[in-house]
């Protein structure tokens, strides 16, 4: 490039003014030439002037990234998900895997766990003389407490609802270790049989928070229980 001029006036090399003309895409694609661009334009037509083609480009790159982070934000939750759906499903082959009631109670917290990447995963039961001799592992808590357990001092949810909270002191007891989040899944062994609770901690806060959806803990919850009633039968 040359300059000529007090006001410094700008000639393109032939050889680079031949190469735009020939390909004009490759600066409408750079998206700070084109800032660039706009930004002496509006430089050079005054304060006073407002330039509508650059202003709908600003609109347009500000839509434009908006656009990209929404994309970006889909494909990581798709990825989650998939990851997510992954390991439920290597949890519940190793449900099923067990051989007996004693082997799938034992389970749950040293091989289920550390599958679904969580620190507690204990089974909860209210007393009932129907129900006896139920391996070590099991939490056999008084009757009536798996809704106090539930509610923790709240008005109690649906009987069937999975609980997602932070971790609260009335479950401490029952955590295998220190715990910053919780799942609760109630589970319906039948009508002669007590009630029955999955308990799930992890200490990642962030695990389970109300927001979250329960699709794969509900399944989970499902095939457990199918599996546990299996058990009790046996």
């Amino acid at each position: 490039m040359t300059s000529k001029g007090a006001g410094m006036t700008l000639e393109l090399d032939q050889e680079i003014r031949d190469k735009l003309l020939a390909d004009p895409g490759a600066i409408l694609a750079d998206r700070d030439l084109m800032r660039a661009l706009v930004d002496a334009r509006e430089a050079e037509i005054g304060e006073n002037v407002i330039d509508i083609r650059g202003r709908a480009m600003e609109a347009l790159e500000t839509r434009l990234d908006r656009l990209e982070a929404q994309h970006e934000s889909v494909i990581a939750t798709a990825y989650d998900n998939q990851s997510g759906t992954a390991v439920v499903h290597r949890a519940v082959i190793g449900l099923l895997e067990a051989a007996d009631l004693e082997e799938f109670i034992h389970s749950l917290q040293t091989e289920i766990a550390p599958l679904l990447r969580i620190e507690t995963l204990r089974l909860v039961v209210e007393e009932m003389p129907a129900i006896q001799g139920l391996p070590e592992d099991v939490i056999v808590t008084p009757e009536g407490s798996i809704d106090q357990i539930i509610a923790a001092g709240r008005r109690a949810p649906r009987g069937d609802d999975i609980i997602l909270r932070p971790a609260e002191s009335i479950t401490k007891p029952a955590h295998a270790r220190e715990v910053a989040s919780e799942a609760l899944l109630p589970l319906d062994l039948g009508a002669k049989r007590p009630k029955a609770m999955l308990l799930m901690g992890s200490a990642d806060k962030s695990r389970f928070m109300p927001a979250h959806g329960t699709d794969l803990l509900r399944f989970f919850g499902q095939v457990f229980r199918l599996v546990l009633i299996m058990r009790l039968r046996a």
